[in-house]
């Protein structure tokens, strides 16, 4: 490998950590060898511009030093090219770093990205896994939420305190009160054919890695590395049902409840009235969305052997 590390910053992720981290991170991935340079955006889309100019110059590595909306903007940049994604994180959720089996400790992360681009011995490798497109030009690498969910998360964007995840447990509790089954349209396109479920449903998730939100396994058996997208459905319950179903997603215990299906798909169209989709805690806007897999367009710096 050759040319120098280029690493993306969220100052504000997780309270500002990331900012405090930046320089015992960049010290850290000194120690690969390489120059380090860093790109903290004025907004989200001077971030962006800024990645994929760093990109076009062909660097070791673009390194995300964040959470999993970090990773997402990162994604957009490399996805589809030769230069690989390096991942620190240092976010509220880390759910994409957490399924490619990349260290939880920033500083470990960062000696691991150090060790691949110097192609040291014992350290990470390139690998390729899978992204997928959503609304045809955006990438993601996560999960695609969509229904209860996203919900929740359009909610919390709109409250300003209580800050992290407790503004989510607020959204949640206000959107409970007021929620009712969404009737959902789903195309399947697989290899077995075409399938189409109409239901109605409490949210749908398309996965390319198991878990979203800080840790809910919502498709446990999701690979980045399969060529395939896991579809959950989790169908009408009551509502008190669903408070004793849903925090069994921490563990995936959910998907032995009657109400949960899951499939598996290349192309999945979602369509639905007054939804929003929601890709790796991104706001992409109002379904209808199609989301499609694309095997093997994202090269990644993660330890060797299979994904976590």
């Amino acid at each position: 490998m050759r040319g120098d590390l280029v690493v993306l910053v969220n100052p504000t992720a997780r309270g500002g950590r990331a900012r405090r981290l930046v320089d015992p991170v960049v010290r850290r991935l000194r120690d690969g060898g390489r120059e380090v340079r860093v790109i903290v955006g004025a907004t989200a889309e001077d971030a962006l511009d800024q990645a994929r100019t760093a990109v076009a110059e062909r660097p070791d590595a673009l390194v995300a030093l964040g959470g999993d909306g970090l990773v997402h903007l990162a994604v957009q940049a490399v996805a589809g090219t030769d230069v690989p994604l390096g991942i620190v994180p240092a976010g509220t959720g880390n759910d994409i770093a957490a399924a490619l089996g990349i260290p939880g400790d920033p500083l470990a992360a960062a000696a691991m990205v150090a060790g691949a681009a110097a192609e040291g011995p014992g350290a990470g490798v390139v690998r390729q896994v899978d992204a997928a497109r959503i609304g045809g030009e955006r990438w993601f690498a996560g999960v695609v939420a969509c229904g209860f969910d996203s919900r929740v998360n359009e909610r919390a964007n709109g409250i300003a305190w209580p800050p992290g995840m407790a503004k989510y447990l607020v959204a949640l509790v206000q959107e409970l009160r007021s929620f009712t089954p969404i009737p959902f349209r789903i195309v399947l396109d697989s290899a077995d054919g075409v399938e189409v479920i109409e239901r109605e449903a409490m949210l749908v998730a398309v996965a390319n890695t198991r878990s979203y939100g800080a840790g809910m396994r919502v498709c446990p058996d999701a690979r980045p590395d399969d060529g395939l997208l896991d579809v959950l459905v989790l169908g009408a319950v009551p509502k008190g049902e669903f408070l004793r179903t849903f925090p069994k997603v921490y563990r995936g215990g959910h998907v032995g409840h009657p109400a949960v299906t899951i499939r598996r798909a290349t192309r999945v169209t979602l369509e639905a009235m007054d939804v929003v989709a929601y890709a790796d805690g991104e706001r992409v806007g109002p379904v209808p969305v199609t989301c499609s897999v694309e095997p093997g367009a994202l090269r990644v710096l993660a330890p060797g052997g299979p994904p976590a």
